[in-house]
């Protein structure tokens, strides 16, 4: 992938996030790693929404989290992203976003459990960030979410979003969406009075890694993108 394929996954990942109800006014973020060059990230400019990312507007920041380039505004939360790419070499993308589902499952401060396929895909654990429901505005905040998230995928910022990781932008956008399912399904087996009995950890350990493996997030991904410039065409 070279930087123009990228921007253009940056683009269409906006587009999906937003298509799948990610979206939050203008609040939420997504980036990726230039390719060839893992101190840099492209990143969703200020005061656009994830639908609105374009070639002109797409921001490029550092590890410290400055501005290096591109025509649009640097969000005042990228710390998120330059930490957890700072202290996640194999990371190459970072979603924050605010969906409604995992937003209220913080607020009980309940693990995710291990109830649906959505859920097993995050069996290595979905950690809780609790310093602050806060803007993450300094190096110091996004540090604190990067060490909350540790070696997992996702973690889950106490009553304000989530920061959801990716090998790849196909990865990040997709595991995105799965957790939002995994908290809503969660949240509905609570209200309809609790979950039955579960499966064993070999058996949801081995659905992890069927359904981690790159080339289900690349196909589901692709799946999502012609949705979305389909929708796109219509309108």
């Amino acid at each position: 992938m070279n930087a123009d394929e990228a921007k253009q996954k940056l683009i269409d990942a906006g587009r999906i996030l937003e298509a799948q109800g990610q979206g939050d006014l203008t609040r939420g973020h997504v980036s990726v790693r230039v390719p060839g060059d893992p101190d840099h990230f492209f990143m969703k400019p200020h005061s656009y929404g994830f639908d609105e990312i374009t070639l002109e507007n797409i921001v490029v920041c550092n590890l410290d989290g400055e501005k290096v380039g591109g025509a649009g505004r640097r969000h005042s939360e990228v710390f998120i992203h330059s930490e957890i790419f700072r202290a996640r070499p194999d990371i190459t993308s970072v979603i924050h976003s605010h969906p409604t589902h995992a937003v209220a499952l913080s607020a009980t401060e309940q693990p995710l459990k291990m109830i649906s396929q959505p859920s097993c895909h995050f069996a290595d654990g979905v950690p809780y960030y609790t310093d602050t429901m806060n803007l993450i505005r300094t190096q110091e905040m996004g540090s604190g979410v990067a060490r909350a998230l540790g070696t997992c995928k996702a973690v889950l910022m106490r009553n304000h979003g989530v920061a959801v990781t990716g090998r790849s932008i196909e990865e990040a956008v997709v595991l995105a969406l799965l957790l939002e399912s995994a908290c809503q399904i969660q949240l509905l087996t609570q209200a309809a009075g609790g979950a039955g009995e579960g499966f064993s950890d070999e058996d949801i350990e081995r659905l992890h890694d069927t359904v981690t493996r790159p080339e289900q997030f690349t196909v589901n991904f692709e799946f999502l993108r012609r949705k979305a410039r389909r929708s796109l065409a219509v309108n």
